[in-house]
């Protein structure tokens, strides 16, 4: 089993770059129309790959919306974070113009790097300066109509727990920019690959279900830690609802 595995990661990583080289060149081209224009463009080339990779790889999707939301609508959308995969996952949950607030670190990567810092905002969580910087970047997209994407729990969850525990900034953005918040949370990811390693990548269901929307009319800043207290409660309940596959487990490093 141990050699199956192997070979089956190594053909999903395989693959995983191939199409990512064949939309590069196009990459190149959409960047050349700005970060925003542009960045639009390449998250639709990006759902391309995905749409490709994830069949390929015998992974399939399934959306369960327990609540809809409108496309003319901008959220601050917030999720769950559990697994290297919650990435790729993005682009098939999200089919609309979204920016993502995500780690600096990834955006090192060759080829893969260049296409994921098109289509986020870098946070260096270390550095309170960077941080503040994001927030007002991302203050800057929703001015302009497009939604966002945070992990509140800024990495992954490494604890038994539903989720662990949330920072503010999401919180603090929809209050202050009055969007209202909308969870979605990533149900298989941790299941179809733990963090701890590339080589437990695994076929399968991989589900995505979109929560009610948490409204900020009227909220201030006095607000944000009720707030934050909400959504996390919902979330939790819904994890548990749904019998996570991580809820329970001994903590492990990551």
């Amino acid at each position: 089993m141990k050699v199956l595995q192997v070979i089956y990661t190594v053909y999903a990583l395989l693959l995983f770059a191939a199409i990512m080289l064949i939309i590069f060149p196009f990459v190149l081209l959409a960047s050349l129309l700005g970060r925003i224009r542009g960045g639009n463009i390449i998250l639709r080339l990006c759902s391309f790959w995905a749409d490709c990779w994830f069949p390929l790889i015998f992974i399939f999707h399934r959306k369960i919306y327990e609540a809809p939301h409108s496309k003319q609508q901008q959220y601050i959308f917030i999720s769950n974070h559990i697994s290297y995969l919650d990435s790729a996952v993005l682009v098939k949950a999200f089919r609309r113009p979204v920016r993502v607030l995500a780690k600096v670190e990834m955006s090192k990567i060759p080829v893969f790097g260049y296409i994921y810092s098109r289509v986020i905002v870098a946070v260096d969580r270390s550095s309170p300066e960077n941080r503040a910087r994001s927030i007002l970047i991302l203050k800057s997209i929703i001015s302009r109509g497009i939604s966002v994407v945070v992990f509140p729990e800024g990495t992954f969850n490494t604890t038994p727990a539903p989720v662990k525990e949330f920072y503010d900034g999401a919180f603090r953005l929809a209050i202050e920019t009055q969007t209202p918040l909308k969870p979605v949370l990533f149900l298989d990811t941790y299941a179809r690959m733990h963090y701890n390693s590339l080589f437990t990548l695994n076929p399968g269901i991989s589900r995505v279900v979109y929560l009610a929307e948490i409204p900020v009319a009227g909220l201030t800043i006095a607000d944000i830690e009720p707030l934050k207290q909400k959504a996390h409660a919902i979330m939790s309940e819904k994890l548990k609802q749904y019998q996570a596959s991580w809820i329970g487990h001994e903590s492990q490093p990551e």
